[in-house]
């Protein structure tokens, strides 16, 4: 048993030290920026032409008067809603013929007119591709409510702003508790797929062959998922730290601004780190098996493929628990030993008890030993197989 400690010691020791003291591991703490990157561009130009599609542009052909008043009851509502809740109306002078006039204007392109309002405040008439009862028609019913109405003034209402509330903190908990299952989903698929393709490398260039002769099969399989997990953990460490300084330095008044999970920041983050282990050993075991598997890295796309999209339905399990973490999907999430990493990281966000942790954490370690003895037994009949598979047909001569 000590040797095998010692041996399995050993290869994390030399795969960790390969992998945080080479070059390359600058481009690998710097790896989450360029999807972080990416998706904040194009989610704000998705949002942009999203908002512009969705708000209707309504040609009013009215008298400058009509349309001022129309004009100051669209802004009420903006004021109320948000600019991009209210339909925006352009002024038109009425013309001599009224109906040609109407359908040049729903066949401009410039801006695109969803649908033209006539007949003033008096006699107003809707002329669209648009329903009777829909939102767009409903706001303009109000828009010349209001502008029929005489101007009044503005009611007082005095508000007292505090800190926060338990609606507020529920849903801001709920989108903590997302955030953080899509970061751990994220970069435990990454950093798996770095140690499928380390062991691709080795297997080619028959250095792992060497090193099954000198150490165990076993203490190999589970020397070198620790060291791929150290040097993951490490990479956390850097990315959560670089997070909390980047927050510090463009928020006002920094981290302690932002809304505390509920079991707070520090057994949040330590959760993190330990739920991201699990998570990590639980599913690198099976990535590292099935590159045990495999003798090309097209074998291993093909074998890792099925995997990554069971991966992917277990993160949908595992979102059903936020907001409702005692329902009995969430429950069921949390019960699973493959989704319950992820559930019990968003449970820390949403619910302040401790006791489930434990047990999801001793349940966890149970699970990761079972798949470790069984990763380790098909990893050790496999792994030296590198070289062309022998035909079915042909078991019988051999």
């Amino acid at each position: 048993m000590m040797r095998f400690f010692r041996s399995a010691f050993v290869i994390a020791r030399r795969d960790f030290t390969a992998t945080v003291l080479s070059k390359t591991f600058i481009f690998f703490l710097l790896a989450p920026l360029f999807p972080l990157l990416f998706g904040g561009t194009f989610g704000s130009i998705s949002a942009r032409i999203a908002s512009q599609s969705a708000k209707p542009v309504i040609a009013v052909v009215s008298s400058q008067q009509d349309f001022d008043r129309l004009s100051d009851a669209r802004d009420e509502l903006a004021q109320a809603l948000g600019q991009d809740s209210a339909p925006k109306i352009i002024h038109y002078a009425p013309e001599a013929n009224a109906a040609a006039q109407v359908k040049k204007l729903l066949a401009s392109s410039d801006p695109p007119i969803r649908a033209v309002l006539t007949g003033g405040l008096d006699r107003p008439h809707l002329t669209g591709p648009i329903a009777t009862d829909g939102n767009t028609t409903g706001q303009l019913r109000l828009l010349i409510s209001n502008a029929r109405v005489s101007a009044a003034s503005e009611p007082s209402l005095p508000v007292t702003s505090v800190q926060a509330s338990s609606g507020s903190l529920s849903n801001d908990r709920a989108v903590t508790a997302q955030i953080a299952q899509t970061i751990l989903f994220v970069l435990t698929i990454l950093l798996s797929g770095m140690l499928l393709s380390q062991l691709i490398e080795e297997k080619s260039n028959k250095i792992i062959e060497v090193i099954a002769a000198a150490v165990p099969i076993d203490a190999m399989f589970v020397g070198k998922l620790f060291a791929m997990l150290a040097a993951s953990v490490t990479g956390l460490v850097v990315w959560i730290s670089a997070g909390a300084l980047l927050v510090q330095m463009i928020k006002h008044g920094g981290v302690a601004t932002l809304p505390p999970p509920a079991i707070g920041w520090t057994g949040f983050l330590a959760l993190t780190i330990i739920y991201f282990a699990m998570n990590y050993l639980l599913l690198g075991a099976a990535f590292l098996t099935i590159g045990a598997q495999a003798s090309t890295a097209r074998e291993v796309q093909t074998m890792s493929m099925p995997v990554t999209f069971g991966q992917m339905l277990l993160l949908l399990l595992a979102s059903t628990a936020i907001g409702a973490p005692d329902s009995t999907e969430g429950i069921i999430a949390a019960i699973f030993p493959l989704s319950s990493p992820l559930t019990m990281l968003a449970r820390a966000a949403e619910s302040p008890q401790s006791w489930p942790h434990v047990v999801a954490i001793l349940w966890q370690a149970l699970w990761v030993g079972l798949i470790l003895r069984m990763g380790s037994q098909l990893f050790r009949k496999t792994v030296l197989k590198s070289g062309p598979r022998t035909k079915w047909w042909k078991f019988g001569r051999a």
